[in-house]
């Protein structure tokens, strides 16, 4: 069994997966196995599949970035599992890096690295909004998704304690995710940029108005799921608040009142809960943003 495995979801991205696959293959440590899953391209990616024998290859209907990273999952026998978008590549050093961490830290469950950013082939620098962080970091996750699955490396007996992605959702299916374990465990940084993400072609799905009402879906469903503390469930609350109100604004100008009602409602409801189950002090109008960042773990 491979130490770890190497999970690569791709649709109709024939002219960057080699990139991609080439990138996993130059890593300076060699024990893991690559699964690609091909998430039903009509492309020419089965033809560039064809040229590497050492790749298991999962071919299914086109059902979404989750159900293929799902599927990987189901398939993956390291003990490690990383993720890897067609579009992205790491740089020769990550996977050794996240190995070693692990080694130093065995009772971690997750990891990931710095990046860096192209945009339309350009070098761009994250906003202060895109800081990465270590450590419990869940209320640094509410405003938007700060963990990259490209980063991250992660023990595969985490999807046991948090479940997988959410087939459900069609993009944000990552900020889900991020939310389930960041409100439970420590996710843990490595401040080397070991990955190179790329950006601004025309297929990238969160480019696309209307992607708050994914993110408001994920975090109606981590506050009902039990898990929060009081001091993480009225965070939660007062990010779903400001998002419900910016996408109700949105459809507003868009002739959609009935859409923006609904997302007002659901604001007002989670709101009340919280001040009913709360102190004032601790409710989300009076909610300040406090963490302990210190992850006190060898990188």
């Amino acid at each position: 069994m491979p130490t770890i495995t190497v999970i690569i979801p791709t649709y109709n991205r024939a002219w960057v997966l080699k990139r991609a696959i080439k990138s996993v293959l130059a890593q300076d440590f060699h024990d893991f196995e690559i699964v690609v899953v091909d998430d039903g391209s009509t492309d020419n990616t089965t033809e560039v599949l064809e040229s590497y024998q050492q790749i298991c290859v999962i071919r299914q209907e086109h059902r979404g970035v989750s159900a293929a990273r799902n599927a990987g999952i189901a398939r993956a026998s390291g003990r490690l599992i990383t993720f890897l978008d067609s579009d992205d590549l790491w740089l020769p050093g990550k996977l050794s890096a996240q190995v070693a961490f692990f080694n130093n830290n065995p009772d971690a469950l997750i990891c990931q690295t710095e990046e860096i950013w192209i945009r339309n082939g350009n070098h761009v620098n994250p906003k202060k909004r895109h800081k990465k962080y270590s450590g419990m970091i869940f209320e640094y996750c509410l405003e938007l998704c700060i963990v990259s699955p490209t980063a991250v490396m992660m023990s595969r007996g985490l999807f046991d304690k948090i479940g997988t992605f959410d087939e459900t959702l069609p993009i944000c299916e990552d900020y889900d995710l991020w939310l389930r374990t960041a409100c439970r465990f420590p996710v843990y940084l490595i401040e080397t940029p070991l990955v190179i993400k790329y950006g601004g072609h025309p297929d990238q799905l969160s480019k696309r108005w209307g992607a708050d009402r994914f993110r408001i879906q994920a975090l109606k469903k981590v506050l009902e799921s039990n898990l929060l503390s009081p001091s993480q469930y009225c965070a939660t609350v007062a990010a779903l608040r400001n998002k419900c109100s910016i996408y109700a604004s949105g459809c507003l100008k868009r002739g959609r009142d009935k859409e923006a009602n609904h997302y007002m409602s659901l604001s007002d409801h989670f709101t009340n809960q919280a001040d009913s189950l709360f102190k004032p002090t601790e409710s989300p109008r009076q909610f300040t943003l406090s963490i302990d960042n210190t992850s006190g773990l060898s990188p």
